[in-house]
């Protein structure tokens, strides 16, 4: 059974919005346990980690209140056809990037925002990554509606949203934040003042106890701002896709691209292009590895049938 969720009545956002659901990930570092769930070594967006849909269907669902269906671009990898190809054969009018191999988060992301500038010059964008875990969906939701408002006050930057810090997490990208933005406290926008990629553990202890925030990986922004950005880090990449793109399409565009990491080579190399909105309601959680993916379970009990029988199995003697 799927995880039970609060419902309640969400308004869409307005018509020239667009969401990047980013599923083009090899999500390594889950395999041993995707494998055990379904079967295979099939990336976790594609996986049913919480007993029924996928980590990409729950997403999908967690933002259509927000988006219309043809403003939702799915960015996927040609090599996971095989475990994509029956779900999106059901998005409906849901636009697919299909790339021909998968080039880091920076590429997928500069592909999808030139496909969306091409449709909509003025497109204001969220960045959505589609194997992340939200405890209260309504939460995540009033998050990017306000964010969205920033995005067209603050049409220059791009908006991260930011999860409160619990633990000294190595695996997190970091942000520290600066001023508040504005007079009103409760907005809760800030300044950023550094962008910290995966620090050691000693510096992710002084991270917390500074109280800076992780980084979900949610980002909005106008379409512009998010190629002014990465044109300033990755000007050789963006021209290279641009010119593919124009010239024979997609498979150009990939045709020697290098990979970005959008974190490290673009968010950390530019805080003052960027501004946080803290968010402490939506209980966002990243499922980066096997520890993770149980810890969320636990926490906010989700029981599955692939958990109990984990739990159950008796510990080996060595």
């Amino acid at each position: 059974m799927d995880h039970i969720r609060r419902t309640r009545k969400v308004m869409p956002l307005d018509r020239d919005g667009w969401a990047v659901l980013l599923a083009g990930g090899e999500g390594t570092r889950l395999q041993s346990l995707t494998r055990k769930i379904a079967g295979d070594l099939r990336p976790k967006q594609f996986c049913g980690l919480f007993g029924g849909k996928t980590l990409l269907r729950q997403t999908r669902d967690r933002v259509e209140p927000l988006f219309r269906r043809d403003r939702t671009l799915i960015v996927v990898t040609r090599t996971h056809e095989r475990f994509y190809a029956d779900e999106l054969s059901q998005t409906g009018d849901s636009p697919i990037l299909v790339q021909p191999q998968n080039r880091g988060t920076g590429v997928a992301i500069i592909s999808a925002i030139f496909r969306i500038l091409q449709a909509q010059p003025d497109a204001i964008v969220a960045l959505l990554p589609s194997d992340h875990y939200y405890a209260d969906d309504h939460a995540f939701q009033a998050a990017i509606r306000s964010a969205w408002g920033f995005a067209r006050r603050h049409s220059k930057s791009v908006i991260l949203l930011g999860a409160a810090a619990h633990a000294p997490e190595v695996e997190y990208g970091w942000i520290e934040p600066g001023p508040l933005i504005g007079k009103e406290r409760a907005t809760q926008l800030l300044r950023v003042n550094r962008f910290w990629e995966k620090p050691c553990l000693s510096q992710a202890q002084s991270l917390l106890d500074a109280g800076c925030l992780w980084n979900t990986f949610v980002a909005i922004g106008s379409g512009r701002a998010f190629l002014d950005l990465l044109n300033s880090q990755v000007p050789d990449v963006v021209q290279h896709i641009s010119q593919g793109l124009a010239k024979d399409g997609v498979d150009a565009a990939y045709r020697g691209v290098r990979a970005v990491d959008f974190s490290r080579e673009v968010l950390a190399q530019q805080p003052d292009r960027l501004l946080v909105l803290r968010d402490s309601t939506s209980g966002w959680a990243d499922l980066g590895d096997p520890s993770r993916v149980i810890d969320t379970l636990v926490r906010n009990r989700i029981h599955t049938e692939w958990l109990s029988e984990l739990l159950a199995r008796p510990p080996r003697v060595a």
